[in-house]
């Protein structure tokens, strides 16, 4: 018996470091898997805070946590689900996936560029526009409704980024990274937009009701708040077309076509050698963005020819 009983200890403290081993597995991969999807993360908390602007500053924060929850039912409810049964069923549509998702990232990045510069639209409609309806209930739900819409399609880019990251595990595993992943970025990126959006009243709290020493800081919060959206406006866009170049580049070699992804591989490895490794990277990450910027600035140059087709008709 007492041979058994100790027997019957070793296998379970042998289950238990497989277990433990098994849980650092996976927290590396989700950690992985989330750094991977970083470019879209930006531009996720790059997107959100502007849905919150011009709202009553008392309802920012419970604005944000509805949005925050709607992207956790977007991730596990809807996205989830899709994630596994394509790893399950048809691992093999991945990859053009993630390309058209990456075409989606380097049409709104260049979009945002073009339309600094070129003109867009028809002039039609914004005369006619209906006004704003005056019932705040109302417009908080509208906004909430289009930060969710919004967040679904760059949550399905995080998730469809973090499945590839964790393909080759078993189909238990990339389910509880893919959770863990959606639970860390929603987390991570509704708690810096909640910081964002009131950084502004923390500022003018500092300056009104702090101390002298203080003061000064809550000043400087209130004049860098606009300049500090300005910047991460630009800082999504240089993200989606980084992250959706990289994302088309790869597929391509993937899929057997190696340009442009040698010539950027054999430029960045040309940057390394010559900056002692330090330039690398983000030689790798600059290319990628301007081969993300032509794909999307053709792509948004060719839509508007469709809809101009589609009217005709």
């Amino acid at each position: 018996m007492s041979v058994g009983l100790l027997a019957l200890l070793d296998d379970i403290a042998a289950l238990a470091k497989l277990a433990a081993a098994s849980i650092d597995d996976v927290s590396a991969a989700a950690a992985k898997a989330s750094a991977k999807a970083a470019g879209v993360v930006i531009d996720d908390a790059a997107v959100t805070p502007r849905y919150v602007t011009g709202l009553k500053p008392e309802r920012e924060l419970p604005i944000i946590g509805r949005i925050a929850l709607g992207s956790v039912r977007n991730k596990l409810i809807f996205l989830l689900p899709a994630a596994l049964l394509l790893s399950a069923f048809a691992p093999w549509a991945l990859t053009p996936l993630l390309m058209l998702g990456g075409a989606y990232l380097c049409f709104e990045g260049a979009e945002k560029i073009l339309g600094k510069w070129l003109p867009h639209g028809d002039g039609h409609g914004e005369a006619e526009a209906a006004p704003a309806p005056a019932d705040p209930a109302h417009i908080e739900q509208a906004t909430i409704s289009g930060a969710v819409r919004t967040d679904l399609i760059l949550s399905a880019e995080i998730m469809a980024i973090a499945l590839a990251t964790v393909a080759a595990t078993p189909l238990w595993e990339q389910a509880v990274i893919l959770v863990a992943v959606s639970l860390l970025i929603t987390a991570g990126v509704y708690g810096v937009v909640a910081l964002i959006v009131k950084m502004d009243d923390i500022g003018l709290h500092l300056y009104e009701e702090g101390s002298p020493a203080v003061r000064p800081l809550g000043k400087l919060l209130v004049h860098a708040m606009p300049k500090i959206l300005a910047a991460l406006t630009v800082i999504g866009t240089v993200a989606m077309l980084w992250v959706g170049g990289g994302i088309i580049v790869h597929g391509l070699e993937t899929l057997g076509v190696p340009f442009p992804g040698h010539q950027i591989e054999a430029a960045a490895h040309a940057v390394s050698a010559a900056s002692a490794g330090l330039f690398g990277w983000l030689a790798s990450a600059a290319l990628s963005a301007v081969a993300g910027l032509v794909i999307g600035g053709a792509i948004a140059l060719i839509v508007p020819l469709f809809s101009r087709l589609r009217g005709k008709r």
